[in-house]
């Protein structure tokens, strides 16, 4: 895929190479990452916040509106799905768009979902609102982990993410506890449980204004909505079909078959989609990276888990134990502190040693453990094995939770952050969705069967006061309403019937558990995506870090050389004056030289650099155009300078300019260039390759440019003829590939190229005297195909390259000839020697 990046963006360069990016390419401090993450965890508390508060105050909120178990379980259905449909496009978005913004539009449509949702009449009206939060929602949680991605490096970031995993444990924990007392408190109301977040969100507004900065990269874009329509059409039709099976229909009828069968042609039809757009919402390439793969289905599993046990706990404690909605919150503590306590020690402990797949195992044994444990509890189970259990679960998940994200986030190019990271958030809503749905309706049928069991041994006389109690049609009972024999049997069915979701949740864990242990450890990269996206973007790296010789002695006759040298020996001149001035000079002691940086329509060309330089080469003052284009720097005193002027996507300019001792006012003109800059990857893994030879031709053959790839993949070129171009990429151990390229008259096109691995084939063929000269080799696959064919040199040699991997015969004539099979995996076999003899030996 190509693109075009329009002349005069900013080029996001920073010096030195540390682990954080700010807005100005500078590495950003301890406590600048604290104040812009201060926003995140604001907007992050709210979005869990939200999703929790209402657990407790449900049973409470359902009875007033009147509706039954499948309401109950809808209200919280509604804001999952939404948030997970929306996931993926939140995450393509930040790929776009400014990150900033987005998360404040986030914030503004959950602020609107929610006060929408306290003034709910009715059930439905409640599930419709719940499921606008859930928009936001969907924004909240993954815009700040793409935003904290973008700012630290995956080795620093388990240190962050520790305080992510405790914003989240003190949401959940706080939820609960702060629902249930609204609920429990005359003078608020339910209501107040929607209306309590909506302070906490005006307020991470204003913080993340003042606080997150973040460079905005402006690209063309083309949002692939039609890829957002059918996976979330996909998804809702999933849910709707595993909330009603069992209870509108049976699980085997034409009406699971019509829906299971929609949802599938509706997912193909998306793949279909995706594989066409050209900017899908989830890049279906993602999935040929195993850790990816992995990870999301692990994801998938563990949002089973999770919102299983802050779900049903709710009703577990209120409707089994019989507690108030505060009780309910204050009794779960153990799960949510075991979550605080997981997430925030493996995320310093990550952040030391760089290790983190024994956290995942650890955590899937945990959360497996945990729920096969609790599947055992009834409405009568000492509540300190209850609180046992729970805090397994709860140090299960963090372990799992923020640290599968890590893992993905630590596998793809800077460009893919955003849509990966919503992948896995994707798959693990979509894993709360579906589980709360279809454990939601295990649950009703199972509450269903428990009661008329029990109610069997009961006398007749409390037969009347049962179906009044609406418990057999899915509603929620009043327990305190019943005579006490009812009660207890009521008490004991929620209680096995909880149990038994958390019995079902079981094997599911140990799924997840099984995916995280294909996941391969790879080491955490230590540069933050910001940071290897602007140091792709640096023309040196000696020059760029401020090292090696000084500037008087690398810019001998600058007046002299600095017109000719052309795009990128100026771009080396302006870096190499920028890295030895340090800071932007905007004002100081002199004589004021001034103007704009313009472009060829007279448009300003902000972030462009403007460089002062005597004659002899030295430095004198370094400026960056406002966006105005406006500069202003000082000159020592009268004399002769060289102005030298440089930005991303346009040709750099300099010129002698002449001081006489006033204010001199001198606007410079960027013409544009067109430049084509790439990464490479291996098409397996999604991983860079480094030291490919990159090859750009014309449509002639002629050779224009060539190049090898940097450690990231990136190569560049600059003052290419705009036109159809060819580039082919070779590396060993991969597959060459070409592809043609139209490289656009202005800006610098982009274009990533994807290389298939190569296997090779190396032998000798060897008679009784030693390696055979003029032996003919044949190769053949499984399926009886020849593949190639060799005649071995004096050496007795042979090779075969780029092979697929799988099962060959290889055949070798001159004497008697010789069959012999093997299998080529990996980069291929070498030594793969035959000896060949006399008839008759």
């Amino acid at each position: 895929m190509a693109t075009t990046t329009p002349a005069g963006v900013r080029a996001h360069a920073k010096h030195g190479g540390g682990a954080h990016g700010s807005a100005d390419g500078a590495p950003m401090t301890h406590r600048q990452i604290m104040e812009a993450l201060t926003g995140l965890l604001l907007g992050m508390f709210v979005a869990i916040l939200s999703s929790t508060i209402v657990s407790n105050a449900l049973p409470d909120i359902i009875q007033d509106l009147g509706g039954g178990q499948s309401a109950y379980t809808w209200v919280v259905t509604a804001s999952l799905l939404a948030m997970t449909a929306s996931t993926p496009l939140w995450g393509k978005l930040a790929d776009l768009f400014s990150k900033k913004l987005l998360i404040q539009l986030a914030l503004v449509v959950f602020v609107l979902g929610s006060a929408a949702a306290g003034l709910s009449q009715n059930a439905a009206t409640l599930i419709t609102f719940r499921a606008v939060q859930g928009i936001g929602m969907g924004g909240l949680s993954s815009l700040a982990q793409i935003i904290l991605a973008a700012m630290i490096s995956p080795r620093e970031r388990g240190r962050y993410n520790g305080y992510l995993g405790a914003t989240f444990a003190t949401a959940m924990v706080g939820g609960p506890l702060i629902g249930g007392v609204i609920t429990d408190t005359d003078w608020l109301g339910w209501r107040w449980c929607f209306y309590v977040g909506v302070p906490f969100a005006v307020i991470a507004l204003f913080v993340l204004q003042r606080t997150l900065h973040l460079p905005v990269v402006k690209r063309r874009v083309k949002v692939d909505w039609a890829g957002a329509l059918f996976i979330t059409a996909a998804v809702c039709l999933l849910l709707v079909w595993v909330t009603f099976a069992g209870d509108k229909y049976d699980w085997v009828s034409w009406q699971s078959y019509a829906m299971v069968g929609g949802t599938v042609a509706l997912l193909l039809v998306f793949v279909l989609v995706e594989s066409k757009a050209s900017q899908p919402i989830i890049p279906m390439r993602l999935f040929r990276n195993r850790t990816i793969t992995l990870a999301s289905l692990a994801s998938l599993f563990v949002g089973i888990a999770m919102f299983a046990g802050t779900i049903f706990f709710s009703q577990y404690f209120q409707l089994a134990r019989d507690e108030s909605p505060t009780m309910s919150g204050i009794l779960t503590i153990p799960l949510i502190g075991g979550l605080f306590v997981s997430s925030t020690v493996s995320g310093q402990v990550i952040t030391r040693t760089g290790r983190w797949k024994a956290w995942l195992l650890a955590g899937g044994v945990l959360v497996t453990a945990g729920l096969g444990l609790l599947g055992m509890i009834r409405y009568d189970t000492a509540y300190w094995h209850v609180a046992v259990y729970m805090a397994m679960l709860g140090l299960g998940v963090g372990m799992m939770m923020q640290n599968l994200v890590l893992a993905t986030q630590n596998q793809v190019a800077p460009g893919d952050l955003g849509v990966a990271s919503s992948v896995v958030n994707f798959f693990r809503s979509l894993g709360g969705a579906v589980g709360v749905s279809a454990l939601g309706a295990v649950m009703t049928h199972r509450i269903a069967d428990y009661v008329e069991d029990g109610a069997a041994a009961l006398p007749r006389k409390y037969a009347s006061a049962l179906a009044e109690s609406g418990s057999s049609s899915g509603s929620i009972p009043d327990l305190d309403a019943l005579p006490g024999p009812l009660r207890t049997l009521l008490e004991s069915a929620y209680g096995h019937a909880i149990a038994d979701v958390f019995l079902y949740a079981a094997p599911v864990a140990l799924l997840a558990l099984l995916c995280s242990l294909f996941i391969k450890e790879v080491p955490l990269k230590t540069k933050a995506a910001l940071a290897q996206t602007t140091e792709s973007a640096t023309p040196d790296p000696d020059f760029a870090a401020g090292t090696g010789t000084p500037v008087e002695e690398k810019v001998p006759a600058v007046a002299a050389a600095v017109p000719q040298a052309g795009p990128e020996g100026t771009q080396r001149l302006a870096a190499v004056a920028s890295a030895a001035a340090g800071p932007a000079t905007t004002g100081g002691i002199g004589v004021p030289v001034r103007g704009h940086v313009r472009d060829a329509e007279s448009a300003p060309v902000p972030q462009a650099a403007v460089t002062l330089i005597s004659l002899s080469g030295r430095q004198l003052g370094r400026s960056v155009a406002q966006a105005d284009g406006s500069y202003t720097l000082d000159a020592p005193g009268t004399g002769s300078y060289v102005l030298i002027a440089a930005a991303d996507g346009f040709q750099p300019q300099a010129a002698t300019i002449v001081v006489n001792g006033e204010p001199l006012a001198y606007d410079i003109l960027l013409s544009g260039t067109s430049g084509l800059t790439g990464v490479v990857r291996a098409a397996g893994s999604a991983l860079p390759v480094k030291d490919a030879m990159v090859v750009v031709t014309d449509v002639r053959g002629d050779l224009l440019a060539a190049r090898t790839t940097g450690e990231f993949g990136e190569f560049g070129f600059s003052e290419l003829v705009p036109g159809p171009v060819t580039v082919a990429v070779n590396a060993a151990g991969y597959r060459p590939r070409a592809l043609p390229v139209e490289v656009g008259g202005t800006g610098v096109t982009r274009v990533e190229v994807d290389l298939d691995a190569g296997a090779r084939l190396l032998g000798v063929v060897r008679a009784p005297h030693g390696p055979l000269a003029d032996a003919r080799v044949t190769l053949v696959d499984a399926a009886g195909n020849v593949v190639g064919t060799a005649t071995t040199g004096t050496d007795g040699a042979y090779a075969f390259t780029d092979l697929d991997g799988g099962e060959y015969t290889v055949i070798a004539t001159g004497y008697p000839p010789v069959a012999t099979a093997l299998t080529v995996t990996g980069p291929g076999v070498d030594g793969h020697d035959i000896a060949l003899g006399h008839p008759g030996e």
